[in-house]
């Protein structure tokens, strides 16, 4: 059986953590900035972790061992 492919897309917007979570940036910060408060955009800017339930999605796209 061949190895399977790890999406494109998906190696560029997520990366793994040294415990073996994966970080992903937050949306909302591209446009339309004038009307968001300074902190939220601060916020914003910040890494996140992907959520438990999307990691199983996220690893498949990843191509990591369960």
């Amino acid at each position: 059986m061949p190895k399977m492919k790890t999406n494109s897309s998906a190696k560029k917007r997520f990366s793994l953590t040294g415990s073996g979570k994966i970080k992903r940036k937050k949306a909302y910060l591209r446009h339309i900035l004038t009307k968001k408060e300074k902190d939220r955009k601060r916020g914003l800017g910040k890494m996140a972790l992907v959520s438990k339930e999307d990691t199983g999605n996220v690893k498949f796209l990843l191509a990591i061992g369960k």
